[in-house]
Formats: C-alpha cells, sequence, structure tokens
C-alpha cells in the first residue's frame, strides 16, 4: 500500500473540497479505507476458519451492530491456551490477514479476528475512530465470555495497533498485548510526509493518540517493526515503545517491511512472547 493512500487523509481532506462531504468523513474514508476485499492470495489461507457473529448495540451510533469475525484453533489445542483477538488495519477485510493469524496459531494462540463495521460481512457503515474502538470492546467482551477460563491477549496490526492500545488502556484482564506496523498518533504520521510541515494537526479529527493511552496499559507490551517499514516509520513506534511502562520489548526486524515484518521475524517474534509473556 502507498503511503499516500493510507494515512494521507488529514492532509489531504484539508487541502481538498469534495462537495458536500464533511471534512471528518473524508478522514474517515481515506484513513480506514474500508473495503469487503482480501488482497492476493491471503482469502485462501482463511479457508478452514470458522464464522463468528458478534451482535450488540452501539452507544456510539444508537444503532444494532453486527460484527463478522474468523476463529481459528491453535494449531496444538491444549486445555487452558491463551486466546488472542486480533485487530487488522486499514483497507482489506479480515481474511486479509489470514497469514498472520496462522503464524499466531502457529506461536500457540487460537485466534478470533474481527471487521470493524465498513469492512467485509460486518454492519455497513463509514467506520470512524470510536466506532472501532466500540467493535474491539465488543469482540473482547465476546472472548471473554466465551473463553472465561482462558488467558487473552490483544493484537493490532499498524491502524490496529492503534485501536489494541486504546482497548488494552481501558480493559484490565488482558494478558499481554501486542502491536506490529504501528504508531503515536496520526498526526505524527503526517507530519513524516513531505508536507507534513503544513500546519494542519487542529483539522486531524480522527486522532488515534496511542502514545497518550500506552501508559495506562497495565499489561507486558510487545513493539514489532519492520526496519524498512515505508509507510510508518520505525522511529513512531519507538517513540511508542518509550512512552509505555514496564515491562515491555521492542523487536526491530531488520529488513521487515509494513507487510513482511511478522513472517521474516517469527522466530524473533517467538522468543520475545516466550520471553516477555512467560509464555
Amino acid at each position: 500500500m502507498k503511503r499516500s493512500l493510507l494515512f494521507a487523509a488529514p492532509v489531504l481532506a484539508a487541502l481538498l473540497n469534495f462537495g458536500c462531504a464533511t471534512l471528518d468523513e473524508k478522514q474517515r474514508a481515506w484513513i480506514f479505507q474500508p473495503s469487503d476485499r482480501a488482497w492476493g492470495g491471503s482469502a485462501a489461507l482463511a479457508e478452514g476458519m470458522e464464522d463468528v457473529w458478534i451482535n450488540f448495540d452501539s452507544r456510539v451510533t444508537g444503532q444494532s451492530v453486527q460484527l463478522h469475525g474468523l476463529w481459528a484453533q491453535a494449531s496444538e489445542p491444549r486445555p487452558g491456551q491463551p486466546v488472542m483477538l486480533y485487530l487488522h488495519g486499514a483497507r482489506w477485510n479480515v481474511a486479509g490477514s489470514a497469514g498472520r493469524i496462522r503464524r499466531m496459531q502457529e506461536l500457540g494462540f487460537s485466534v478470533l479476528a474481527i471487521d470493524y463495521r465498513g469492512f467485509g460481512k460486518s454492519t455497513h457503515a463509514l467506520p470512524s475512530e470510536n466506532m472501532a474502538y466500540e467493535d474491539a470492546r465488543a469482540a473482547w467482551d465476546w472472548l471473554g465470555r466465551k473463553y472465561a477460563d482462558r488467558p487473552r491477549y490483544v493484537f493490532g496490526h499498524s491502524l490496529g495497533g492503534a485501536i489494541a492500545i486504546d482497548l488494552a488502556s481501558q480493559v484490565a484482564d488482558e494478558r499481554g498485548t501486542i502491536v506490529e506496523g504501528t504508531f503515536t498518533s496520526i498526526a505524527d504520521v503526517a507530519s513524516t510526509f513531505r508536507w507534513g510541515w503544513l500546519p494542519l494537526g487542529p483539522l486531524i479529527t480522527q486522532r488515534f493518540e496511542s502514545v497518550r493511552k500506552v501508559p495506562q496499559v497495565g499489561s507486558p507490551l510487545l513493539v514489532v517493526h519492520g526496519s524498512r517499514d515505508s509507510l510508518i516509520q520505525s522511529s513512531l513506534a519507538r517513540r511508542l515503545y518509550d512512552a509505555a511502562p514496564d515491562p515491555k520489548r521492542f523487536v526491530l526486524v531488520d529488513g521487515g517491511s509494513h507487510h513482511s515484518t511478522m513472517s521474516m521475524g517469527l522466530a524473533m517474534y517467538r522468543e520475545a512472547i516466550s520471553d516477555l509473556f512467560e509464555k
């Protein structure tokens, strides 16, 4: 995905006038890029995963919501096995993350991965920051009811990392938090672009200020980033890590891109998870 397509919304929406659409709506559309599609051959990797449906009434919109998710049982099931809530990034539906979900299976997790509203088979709507936070919380609560006797972890990739940080800062029953390819805030990401000198920060409505929330995360935190991530600079991940309380660990995968970091750094993932979470 090109950098100009993902987090460019705050600046592009401020510079351009798209008819009667509001600035907020344009930012939401450009940041999330909601889709019902997976990319490449990732959908094939989702075959065999179970469909999950989560229903709740939204306090944000006042409407009934149905989320679609995929459940992937751990490769070697055992009693008390940890479960993970997987929160994907922008543009592709949940099946687009099937590769990472399968790798988390390999690492011993049973995984629930969800689509936010506006993605895949979930309720059709234009996503927003607060709606995504609410969707993640609904999935977390569902996972807790379904697997009350198992330790729960939360994982977020890219934009999903910001959603994971928000969730972990709000709940007290997560055993651990993992984020990959994520950032401090949308405003900070925008500032890394060549037009980042423009004073448009106050116009950003979808702020995703993870750096402000991460001090409230009460579980061990693993921050992973690729050294060749051209979408989100690794310096932002380092700043997020620096703002977090102990225990924590930072893993920089040499040569990892925004999309290849987990596949290239799976052994590093395994070591960090074993060490940080005593898993």
